[in-house]
Order: C-alpha cells, then sequence, then structure tokens
C-alpha cells in the first residue's frame, strides 16, 4: 500500500477560504497515479481518515476529517415580517410619488430599516395606506 501526502497546491485549491462558518468540504480528491476519484476509507486501527483509490492501490491521509457539509440556507421574506399596522402610525412618513402596485392608491408609508441581505444594506419599504389592500413591497 502506498501512502503520500498531498501537494501543496492541492491542499490550497481545494479548501474555500472565503468560508469560515463551521467545517469545510475539501472538495472531490483524485488518484496521482491513475487519476481515478479517491473514496473516503477509515484506517480503524490508527482511527484516521484515509482517501484510498479503488482501481489502485494508492492512499493516503486526508489533511481534514471533513468529507461532507451540508450547508442549510434560510431566506426570510422580510415584507411577510412588516405588521400592517404601520400605516396608522403618525411618525411615518408618507409618500404619494410611489403607488401601490396592486391597488394603485397613490398614498404609502414608507421607512428604512436594514436589509437581512448582506450586501444589499439600508433598504426602503412600502405600505400601502388602502386598508383593504394593505400591500407591503419594496424597491
Amino acid at each position: 500500500v502506498n501512502e503520500t501526502t498531498q501537494p501543496e497546491e492541492t491542499k490550497a485549491a481545494s479548501t474555500d477560504a472565503s468560508t469560515t462558518d463551521g467545517p469545510q468540504f475539501v472538495g472531490i480528491k483524485f488518484c496521482p497515479e491513475c487519476n481515478n476519484m479517491l473514496y473516503p476509507k477509515e484506517d480503524k486501527q490508527n482511527k484516521k481518515l484515509m482517501y484510498q483509490c479503488q482501481n489502485c492501490e494508492h492512499v493516503e491521509r486526508a489533511d481534514n476529517n471533513c468529507i461532507y457539509v451540508n450547508k442549510i440556507t434560510h431566506e426570510i421574506d422580510e415584507l411577510q415580517n412588516i405588521v400592517g399596522d404601520v400605516i396608522t402610525d403618525p411618525t411615518l412618513p408618507r409618500t404619494q410619488d410611489h403607488p401601490c402596485p396592486r391597488c394603485s392608491q397613490c398614498l404609502a408609508v414608507f421607512f428604512q430599516a436594514q436589509s437581512s441581505v448582506a450586501d444589499q444594506g439600508m433598504r426602503l419599504y412600502y405600505v400601502c395606506c388602502n386598508q383593504q389592500c394593505n400591500h407591503k413591497w419594496t424597491e
């Protein structure tokens, strides 16, 4: 059985330095001898994670114990979190320059809030002042 270490340039390419949230996936590894995919295998005696080629006898020690990452992202609809009663708040500004896309009412309450999407920054939210409509939108 052959045991080799992974070259430095492959190590750098196989890890994602931009994400530091939790474990990082090492990517798919390929056999340096026959170019087939390497599969994770446990070395039970030494309690180490290894990668083994199923075509030839190549085996190498894993430099990262993570073989799979399942990232779950949950996007929140920010408009659903806006309470419709904001139209009765006398401290909020009103505009007639942005008609409601649903009922075409000209009067709307608007406010600025931090978006939960990091790269969008501050955002204007509008709520239609028509109590039967109460539509919420952003531009």
